[in-house]
């Protein structure tokens, strides 16, 4: 069976979202909701974040699925920023962790850029 999302009316508008990002170890940690259709919540752009989630979506992949133990990363360090992502979204569960500690990571983490980075206010 796969993890892939579905969605369906009736599951389109339960979607709340907590983004929680942090620079590092030991320094603040920045978090915003996120409601889609439509969009809202205190994120800073929430309507290119919930485009975002729906692009992923479309190309068929789940964006909060976890890189798959046997994938084969680059090694190399993008960073210490962290984040995770729960709630609810499109009717389902959510809990993502993202980092950036290898080449697999930082692509998760880019995809996701206008969720997790969002342009400063």
């Amino acid at each position: 069976m796969s993890d892939a999302v579905v969605v369906t009316e009736q599951t389109a508008a339960a979607s709340l979202l907590t983004i929680s990002v942090s620079d590092g170890p030991g320094l603040p940690v920045v978090s915003w909701t996120l409601t889609c259709d439509p969009p809202g919540g205190s994120h800073p752009d929430a309507a290119a974040a919930a485009a975002t989630l729906d692009e992923i979506l479309d190309s068929g992949v789940d964006p909060f699925a976890p890189v798959p133990a046997d994938m084969m990363c680059t090694q190399q360090y993008g960073g210490p920023e962290t984040a995770t992502i729960t709630g609810t979204w499109r009717g389902r569960a959510v809990h993502a962790s993202y980092k950036l500690t290898d080449g697999c990571e930082i692509g998760r983490w880019r995809r996701l850029r206008a969720v997790l980075t969002p342009p400063a206010g």
